[in-house]
């Protein structure tokens, strides 16, 4: 009998799993944890290679993660994370899988999305911890053939050792524990037909083989006495990996289903590509050319720099704190959380909170949300929590200065989807919100196409003055065009 047989066969007492460790894999998902953190998964998940996983009858989103496997060879207890590896005795292939389509339903345990029969094949072959070096091994997944995962330990978030210090300060590690260390970036869904494959290897060509999965469509029905599968299109671009990954993304398709809200002009890809080739400070004087001087959302900083902000206004409203509205309207799934919770692919959260920057109105997590939801941004005249998380998720966030406190301090989330003041103008859903470094502007959105086209039109004829005054012509009667310059100027377009 194989060490691993006598592995599976004594089932060992605990199966850990660490949630994120690879820094590729911390980008995918927005974010980076300071520590470790994790979840258990029952011994009875565990199986061997060639063993086929069941996608559970009316599930779609079966996702691989390929893993290293620690096997834990002597009692830990409390121990250091320079000793924490003389503890492992063996390194082994894994894999994490889970059904999205029930993580709705484990509220933080993973029990019925990554707990059942099977769900943690490892294997096929045991390699001796103390012949590895543990910073050097590679892990890699195959799905039908395909490479799809490849990383390697050498920049882990929490090496080894330290994930078995830290876990033997809270409970005691026994011979024959497994803890599954975190997967790489390349997790994505896999169907009924598919074949995953994962293997470890070392520097020395020292190799666990290639730990096969079989994937076969359950067809037992889930009961009424339990949850049942349920997803969407969250929990879609999570198991996929990425929104461009999943057939039915919400963003797939934009081009046939633009976005639009009741009342908004529709947001094409052109009509978004045109707006994003000129600056606000053209749009804005084509603005003020109709009449429109408050339409700039004022004193804003954005996260993102040299990042354009285009995309359909939805809207949120603080009103000024008070202990009794807050406590009737400050907890639960509040205005604050619907608001992120319901955004759109392209869509911009434009919030108001009246200029007061001395509490958040929007940290890492909700940000977070915002960007899984598909959104274009983040507009608000209050304070950002968690700035530098915020900043690092990549998501065009403008606002009016970071401040570590929390919402109650100085708000209360009142409505979402009205009319609002931020930054000095008003904004209505379905806006137009276009962003740079100049600033904010609001298009209404009956006048977006004309003031587009008008702006283009207006920085080809800058580029013209431009080129002119760099070849020493004064500004008088070329700035604006006078009858004689406009007439060099449609020579100067029928050249190009």
């Amino acid at each position: 009998m194989t060490e691993l047989e006598t592995l599976l066969g004594s089932r060992p007492g605990k199966v850990i799993a660490v949630h994120l460790n690879y820094p590729s894999r911390a980008a995918q998902r927005g974010r980076t944890p300071e520590q470790p953190g994790y979840f258990l998964k029952p011994s009875t998940s565990l199986s061997a290679s060639e063993t086929p996983i069941e996608r559970p009858a009316g599930c779609e989103l079966l996702a691989f993660e390929g893993e290293i496997a620690l096997i834990i060879g002597k009692v830990a207890r409390r121990v250091s994370p320079e000793d924490g590896w003389s503890y492992v005795s063996g390194v082994t292939a894994s894999n994490d899988f889970g059904v999205y389509d029930l993580k709705y339903a484990d509220k933080g345990s993973n029990l019925r999305s990554k707990g059942g029969d099977g769900y943690t094949p490892i294997g096929p072959a045991i390699l001796a911890a103390n012949l590895l070096d543990p910073a050097g091994l590679r892990i890699r997944t195959w799905v039908n053939g395909e490479l799809v995962q490849d990383d390697t330990t050498a920049t882990l978030l929490f090496p080894f050792g330290q994930l078995i210090a830290d876990l033997s300060q809270l409970v005691t590690l026994e011979p024959g524990d497994i803890i599954l260390t975190g997967t790489p970036a390349g997790s994505t869904v896999v169907q009924p037909g598919d074949t995953v494959e994962v293997a470890v290897e070392d520097a020395e060509g020292r190799t666990t083989g290639r730990l096969v999965t079989p994937v076969i469509e359950g067809v037992t029905a889930f009961g009424d006495y339990g949850f049942g599968p349920r997803v969407d299109d969250e929990l879609r671009v999570e198991a996929f990996g990425s929104a461009e990954a999943v057939p039915t993304a919400p963003t797939a398709g934009r081009e046939e289903k633009p976005r639009s809200l009741p009342g908004s002009s529709t947001l094409t890809d052109e009509l978004t590509a045109k707006i994003n080739s000129v600056g606000t400070a053209t749009l804005s004087s084509q603005l003020r050319k109709r009449g429109l001087n408050t339409v700039s959302i004022d004193g804003l900083t954005p996260t993102q720099p040299g990042t354009r902000l285009v995309g359909l206004a939805r809207t949120l409203r603080f009103i000024p704190g008070r202990e009794d509205l807050f406590a009737s309207h400050g907890g639960g799934f509040n205005a604050q959380k619907r608001a992120f919770d319901s955004l759109n692919p392209g869509e911009v959260l434009v919030i108001e909170a009246r200029g007061e920057k001395g509490t958040g109105t929007v940290g890492d997590i909700l940000a977070l949300r915002a960007q899984v939801r598909g959104a274009a941004g983040i507009v608000t005249d209050g304070g950002v929590r968690d700035l530098d998380a915020v900043t690092a998720l990549g998501i065009p966030t403008y606002h009016a200065g970071p401040h570590p406190a929390v919402l109650g301090r100085r708000h209360v989330a009142w409505e979402t989807d009205v009319t609002v003041a931020c930054g000095g103008t008003a904004v209505q859903p379905g806006d137009v919100i276009a962003g740079d470094g100049d600033g904010v502007l609001v298009i209404p959105p009956s006048l977006v196409e004309e003031v587009v086209e008008d702006a283009i039109e207006q920085e080809r004829q800058e580029t013209f003055i431009a080129e002119m005054v760099a070849a020493g012509e004064s500004v008088d009667g070329l700035y604006p065009l006078n009858a004689v310059w406009k007439a060099r100027y449609e020579q100067w377009l029928e050249a190009r």
